[in-house]
């Protein structure tokens, strides 16, 4: 089976090819553990989780890597604000990002670095660009020169004359060039600020170079594919390459650059001031993390996603329609053949919504079968399709029933079937008519009563 992806420093559809057959490198830019995880975050993680599953499937090994950014001036910002030690903050935010991203059925990535924990590979990295002319000391900074490259703007396409509007530029009098970025920059050694002793005093190191640093560490100078968000193209990703390039002598960072689209709540840009932040946590305060799973993978990776009521409500119809069709069957594990429809959609450039829509032919087969037997063997195949992209690994009856304990319930649902079994019918339906008025909703089954709540 053959994979393809659009790679965003070509802008076109690429068969992937990985430097090696037996062994495939990914990493992804991780969170900035100074807060929760809102929703756009929550994006490029569980699409890069689907195809990761996929990739295994295909590849004796594959490494997935995603890093923790625990240096930065935000953590410092909302450390002073919640007055608590930094370390303290970027430890308990990365357990609930962690918690989070567990709970929507991502699985951890095989190695997750730490900026903090690979600040001397860092260090390294800036003093071999210096030595060979790609970057300069000033004023207790050290600054890339991205006139030494002129391949710089390649995956983004931005000119020097549009860098200035970047996010995280600073035009500030040490610079040689205004475009140029910051590799390093002082500290205050006030036992608050964050610091470590370099060459060029003490000291933190800037947010590019840390994804430099670890990805080559861990994946090589080269490795096959870098993901993220398309807000992450430039200025972070450019300079990443800028960064690997000055080191390796031109060696290309990653081979395929995968970014997923931005996400907006109700039509505009999430934001604070907007008051229409969504964190995960904030939703899994009110619906399960399968569903939140489920908008995600329902749109295309690369279009924007719209976080919106019409989207949820959708999408839980869909899983309940999914999970109805593998009430009551008997489930023998499968394996997903890498011919079957739902891979060969992944394949073609993560194509989540289409390998969706497979699920859905499979459960209209269910239920147009005749045949208990066919019913099993197709509810089997759903669940192991299911798999690959996080959904339907829950038992049917916890995704309709949750966590609902209600003994006055359970002792109602208990009588109409006793009234049932003595063709009480009378009694039956006004049990089933008060159950009904709890939003409790009964479907009678070869099984016994099947039951869910409302809405």
């Amino acid at each position: 089976m053959d994979i393809y992806l659009h790679n965003s420093l070509s802008r076109k559809r690429e068969k992937f090819t990985p430097l090696s057959l037996e062994s495939v490198g990914l990493y992804v830019c991780g969170p900035t553990v100074y807060d929760r995880a809102h929703i756009g975050n929550a994006r490029p993680y569980t699409v890069f989780d689907v195809f990761v599953r996929l990739l295994r499937r295909l590849y004796p090994q594959v490494t997935y890597v995603r890093n923790i950014t625990d240096i930065d001036d935000k953590i410092m910002d909302a450390a002073k604000k919640n007055g608590e030690d930094i370390s303290e903050l970027t430890l308990r935010t990365t357990q609930k990002f962690h918690e989070d991203m567990a709970a929507i059925g991502n699985f951890a990535p095989d190695i997750e670095p730490r900026a903090t924990g690979h600040v001397s590979e860092m260090i390294s990295m800036i003093e071999d660009l210096i030595e060979k002319g790609h970057a300069y000391a000033a004023e207790g900074h050290v600054l890339f020169s991205v006139k030494t490259l002129p391949s710089y703007g390649e995956l983004s396409g931005v000119n020097q004359d549009e860098m200035l509007s970047g996010a995280r530029v600073e035009v500030a009098p040490y610079k040689k060039d205004p475009e140029d970025f910051v590799l390093w920059k002082p500290s205050l050694q006030d036992g608050i600020m964050p610091g470590w002793e370099s060459p060029w005093g003490y000291g933190r190191p800037g947010w590019h170079i840390e994804c430099s640093a670890m990805s080559s560490k861990y994946l090589g100078q080269t490795f096959d594919i870098h993901g993220g968000g398309q807000d992450l193209i430039f200025p972070h990703h450019e300079n990443e390459i800028a960064q690997s390039k000055g080191c390796h002598h031109g060696a290309p960072l990653a081979r395929y650059w995968v970014h997923n689209g931005i996400l907006t709540v109700g039509g505009e840009k999430m934001s604070k001031s907007l008051g229409n932040f969504i964190t995960v946590d904030d939703l899994l305060s009110k619906m399960p993390g399968e569903l939140i799973r489920f908008v995600i993978l329902s749109t295309h990776y690369r279009q924007a996603l719209d976080w919106n009521d019409q989207a949820v409500t959708q999408a839980k119809s869909g899983l309940d329609r999914l999970y109805n069709a593998l009430r009551g069957r008997v489930i023998q594990e499968q394996e997903l053949s890498l011919d079957h429809p739902l891979a060969l959609a992944l394949a073609e450039d993560i194509n989540t919504p289409l390998a969706i829509s497979y699920l859905h032919e499979l459960a209209t087969n269910i239920n147009k079968s005749k045949s208990e037997d066919e019913k099993n063997k197709l509810a089997s195949e759903l669940k192991a399709t299911g798999f690959v992209l996080g959904l339907l690994q829950q038992d049917p009856e916890v995704w309709f029933q949750g966590d609902f304990q209600d003994d006055e319930i359970i002792s109602l649902i208990e009588a109409r079937e006793e009234a049932r079994k003595r063709r009480d019918f009378t009694e039956a339906d006004r049990l089933r008519d008060a159950l009904l008025a709890k939003d409790i909703i009964l479907e009678d089954s070869p099984q016994g009563a099947l039951w869910k709540r409302k809405g």
